[in-house]
């Protein structure tokens, strides 16, 4: 890791210890570490059932086991299921964004814990994070799914490989572009270590947000033709089909 970066990400580290306990979504003074303010839990969109069994999105009414949406239906994504912590909403993005460019990174733990309730531990997956371009992890300093990723093993107990999958071409910024765009944009964009072997196993991807899949599912596409035999996404938050992303 490059020096600036580690020694800004050490003394955010240590700011998240020397300053009294803050809300995650809007930074007021709360009782206890990693809770949130009243006002920002009561604007937290919380996902679960009923839902899509394959891409998670929220059905109005149980629709029966194994349920699926009609675009899941008609044009199946390459992972098995997909589900987020919370609808990507005012509160959902600002710790998103305070992880990812404020440098909190004690917030990765805060989203590991809540992300544990969607982890099936009898299937005992493994956890893969989605990487970063190296120019992009220079720059940064860390990859927040990978932060994320190493709290949610220490919480479940469950195997991480940080190294599995490889970002080996440099995209452009996602924000903005339509779902076609973007599929085009990851198109390539991933591989698989050349020393991993996930024949049989179940994989456990892991992202801070989810928005049209397209990431996930250039993801999938190179972990299924590694051998795994399934893929399940999990995220912080996600953009739901009938709400504009917030930029």
């Amino acid at each position: 890791m490059p020096v600036l970066p580690l020694l800004k990400t050490i003394g955010a580290s240590a700011l998240d210890y020397a300053l009294p306990p803050r809300c995650p979504g809007c930074g007021v003074v709360v009782e206890r570490e990693q809770s949130f303010c009243l006002a920002c839990w009561s604007g937290m969109d919380f996902l679960g059932d009923p839902c899509c069994a394959r891409c998670g999105v929220p059905f109005g009414h149980d629709m029966g086991e194994g349920g699926e949406c009609g675009a899941c239906l008609s044009d199946p994504p390459p992972f098995d299921s997909a589900r987020a912590v919370l609808a990507y909403g005012d509160v959902a993005r600002s710790v998103a964004l305070r992880l990812k460019y404020g440098r909190r990174i004690g917030l990765a733990r805060l989203i590991a814990n809540h992300m544990a309730r969607h982890v099936r531990g009898e299937d005992r997956p493994l956890i893969v994070p989605v990487p970063l371009h190296r120019w992009r992890l220079w720059w940064r300093g860390f990859n927040q799914a990978a932060l994320i990723a190493d709290h949610l093993g220490r919480a479940t107990g469950l195997p991480v490989d940080k190294h599995a999958l490889l970002r080996t071409k440099r995209t452009q910024p996602l924000r903005g572009m339509n779902p076609r765009r973007r599929a085009k944009a990851v198109r390539g964009a991933f591989a698989l270590a050349a020393d991993h072997d996930l024949s049989g196993k179940t994989i456990l991807l892991i992202d801070d947000v989810h928005t049209s899949g397209a990431t996930a599912a250039a993801c999938a596409l190179v972990l299924r033709r590694g051998g795994a035999a399934q893929v399940h996404l999990l995220c912080w938050a996600r953009v739901l089909p009938d709400r504009e992303p917030l930029d």
